[in-house]
């Protein structure tokens, strides 16, 4: 059936296949980190803003390496860049499990080893998604960019519930000890994969002049972003979504202000943004399809705002009450307008990954994935800092509220002015 899931890739590609299953076990103990980390740093301090700290604890690493790390994806082997920076984000992931199995409660080591996990993220996440179009026909590029939000997804519904759970009753260092046993997933996978040594001819071929390295590297990356507005358009949109309406950060004090359910509430709002998320790309099959892809990244962008909005309209009816037991009846509200949020964000991530992957020359993907993930990772962790500000000022109901409205408001006159980014067709595509 045209509507269901395109499993295409997975068939055509056993490389392919192996990196999706490798990672996609992997970023279930990741996605089980990013809550406990969370959770262990507001039971430390009691502020949603000292959570909010944490993303610029990642965000700072990740805009000063996140262009150097896509460099060095351009300039040697993907796969060992991608597999020399995954041994050391597993190092660090033991070693969050070690603080916490030593009961050190410092929130500054906490800020520092995810500083460092932020760093190893900026190479590592370049040389993955650089990898997968040298896996796949161009003609499966949304199908397989589908398959890996799918899996990114799910991480983030079943990891969240396991962390959250595992913090509630086996405490922190159980839960760092599981995402160090499941990173050695992604270490397998990556292992398997064949060579990957870069292209450097000019048409793709081989032929051409090495590529430059270095300084130079990335003034020559983002020289080529500058001269291509459909391409950086898909980062300007983004980041309007993630710095003002991203809503992560509010999530362990709504669980104890306004719903609920502590811990436990946390895991489920974080789950459902990520169900929506996996459930909207189910029934992907006829909208890999879709020629005009700018325009359905601009509509799911304004559907997240809008959802956003409803969620922080929940909590504002709710009030700060501080409930003993769980709200159920606002807890599933303000599940499904997270839910429809993830969904929005699941579709815009999948086109904007498809037109940077289509409209870019292998020898620029490195480089133009490095300014991705500066987007991508850093876009939400500053919109930790913001959101978390904003609810030291008037609540965490108001900022989901506003920030949800500002996404929308400033969405539009962007793509207003830049209405050519409208007319983007797949069939023939232009950066």
């Amino acid at each position: 059936m045209a509507l269901l899931l395109d499993l295409s890739p997975l068939r055509a590609s056993p490389p392919f296949r192996r990196l999706l299953i490798g990672l996609g076990i992997s970023n279930l103990g990741s996605q089980l980190t990013v809550v406990a980390v969370g959770l262990q740093v507001y039971r430390i301090t009691a502020s949603t803003l000292s959570v909010g700290v944490l993303g610029i604890c990642a965000l700072v690493p990740l805009v000063l390496l996140g262009l150097y790390g896509g460099a060095l994806v351009d300039a040697y082997d993907r796969r060992r860049v991608a597999l020399y920076s995954s041994f050391g984000l597993w190092l660090v992931t033991i070693g969050l499990a070690v603080q916490a199995w030593l009961h050190v409660d410092s929130v500054l080591l906490l800020y520092a080893l995810v500083a460092v996990q932020s760093a190893g993220f900026a190479i590592n996440n370049p040389a993955r998604s650089s990898i997968i179009p040298r896996l796949v026909e161009p003609r499966l590029l949304p199908s397989a960019n589908v398959l890996t939000t799918i899996e990114t997804n799910i991480a983030l519904t079943v990891g969240p519930l396991i962390g959250a759970v595992l913090v509630a009753v086996a405490d922190f260092g159980p839960a760092y000890s599981i995402d160090a046993l499941l990173f050695t997933f992604a270490l397998w996978a990556l292992w398997r994969l064949p060579d990957l040594p870069p292209v450097t001819a000019a048409s793709d071929g081989g032929d051409g002049p090495p590529a430059k390295r270095g300084f130079a590297s990335i003034v020559e990356g983002l020289h080529y972003l500058a001269t291509r507005p459909n391409v950086r358009m898909t980062f300007v949109v983004d980041l309007i979504a993630m710095i003002f309406a991203m809503p992560r950060v509010l999530f362990p004090a709504v669980g104890v202000l306004f719903l609920g359910g502590g811990a436990t509430t946390t895991g489920l709002l974080s789950a459902a943004y990520a169900a929506g998320a996996v459930l909207s790309l189910v029934f992907s099959g006829g909208l890999v399809r879709i020629r005009a892809q700018a325009k359905v990244i601009v509509g799911a962008i304004l559907a997240f705002g809008a959802s956003v909005s409803a969620f922080g309209v929940v909590l504002v009816v709710v009030g700060d009450t501080r409930p003993a037991t769980a709200l159920l009846t606002a807890l599933v509200l303000a599940m499904v307008f997270l839910a429809l949020a993830g969904a929005s964000d699941s579709v815009s991530s999948v086109f904007r990954q498809t037109i940077l992957q289509s409209a870019t020359p292998d020898q620029m993907r490195g480089r133009l994935q490095g300014v991705f993930i500066v987007v991508v990772a850093g876009g939400p962790r500053l919109g930790d800092l913001v959101l978390g500000s904003e609810s030291s000022w008037f609540g965490e109901g108001w900022a989901a509220l506003v920030g949800g409205l500002t996404c929308m408001v400033l969405l539009s006159v962007v793509v207003g002015v830049q209405r050519r980014f409208l007319r983007y067709d797949a069939a023939h595509p232009t950066a």
